[in-house]
């Protein structure tokens, strides 16, 4: 990453404070591109957090110290955390807030922004400085088919960054991490959180949004996701699926513009068409590889690696080399 051309506060959120997640830690290598970094959090941060923040260049964490009224899951509301990055901004007087794309940021993201009168991009997929010094975010907009700069003229820029933007640095040197508390106010009536469901993840596996390798399976698949699973979990990848395979009962998350967006680093879609749905879904991934017996399908339209074949064939094959190959090094 670039050094810093302008002495500016960023803020990185960082929400839960139980675990610095490798979304965190790609913003936290932006930052420190940008000026200088400090984080941002809801709760107290353990002992492991700050040693891994103090690795990333993080010498100050501040914590909100909220209301009495606002508590449990109340505290991770979008306009809470809203409050929060408001009012760390005016405490540091922060140029810039840096904040995971998840649904969750970008709701907590538009209401600081507009608390602050501050500058918002949400989605971007990189972020630099230009030769003014202002804070220019990257985009792909469209369905993934257009590149765009939104350059950020507002005093304090507040921007939503996809997972895999940058690779994760930590600084040269490690610092000391200190945590300091600082007061929020909450004005906006709450609503009350009557029940909480969690996801449930498997742990063996990255999350779909911030994996840098993401192996889905559509309708080729017939039902039966052991051959993608199996390949995936070779990879160390996340696993997704098509719509229509989620639909049919075959798998539960699926990638599409109105499912999980993804950016990875590498993307493999097995036994999936192509549909434009899906498309705007993945089509931001950085290499795409297409496993499809259909020598016709509309994402070898797309792809950087197209494979015509049966993914019962192809994806244990690959998966066979590739486990051999580690076992190798």
């Amino acid at each position: 990453m670039t050094e810093p051309t302008h002495n500016r506060t960023v803020l990185v959120l960082l929400d839960p404070a139980t675990e610095v997640r490798s979304s965190v830690l790609e913003l936290l290598t932006i930052g420190r591109s940008l000026g200088r970094v400090e984080a941002v959090t809801l709760e107290s941060p353990g002992v492991e957090v700050l040693a891994q923040l103090g690795a990333y260049g993080v010498e100050t964490v501040h914590q909100a110290e909220l209301p009495a009224q606002v508590r449990g899951d109340a505290r991770h509301l979008s306009a809470v955390v809203a409050e929060v990055l408001a009012a760390a901004v005016r405490l540091t007087d922060a140029d810039v807030v840096l904040a995971p794309s998840t649904f969750a940021a970008k709701e907590a993201a538009a209401l600081a922004g507009r608390a602050l009168d501050a500058g918002v991009v949400i989605d971007a997929a990189g972020v630099a400085e230009d030769a003014a010094g202002h804070v220019v975010a990257a985009k792909r907009v469209f369905a993934g088919t257009w590149d765009t700069s939104s350059r950020v003229t507002t005093d304090v820029a507040v921007l939503t960054v996809r997972a895999n933007a940058v690779v994760a640095q930590p600084a040269d040197a490690a610092v000391a991490t200190e945590v300091e508390g600082f007061a929020v106010e909450v004005g906006a009536p709450l609503p009350t959180v009557t029940a909480r469901t969690a996801t449930v993840r498997d742990s063996d596996r990255p999350t779909l949004e911030e994996a840098a390798i993401v192996v889905a399976g559509g309708r080729g698949t017939d039902g039966d996701f052991g051959p993608v699973q199996e390949f995936a979990d070779a990879l160390g990848a996340a696993v997704g699926a098509s719509r229509d395979a989620v639909f049919e009962g075959w798998f539960d998350r699926y990638v599409g513009q109105t499912g999980v967006t993804v950016a990875p680093r590498l993307y493999i879609g097995a036994g999936i068409s192509g549909a434009p749905h899906h498309r705007g879904g993945m089509q931001a991934s950085q290499v795409i590889v297409a496993v499809n017996n259909d020598p016709e399908a509309p994402i070898f339209e797309i792809c950087d690696f197209a494979v015509v074949g049966d993914l019962a064939d192809v994806l244990p094959q690959a998966a066979e080399v590739i486990r051999a190959h580690r076992a190798s090094q």
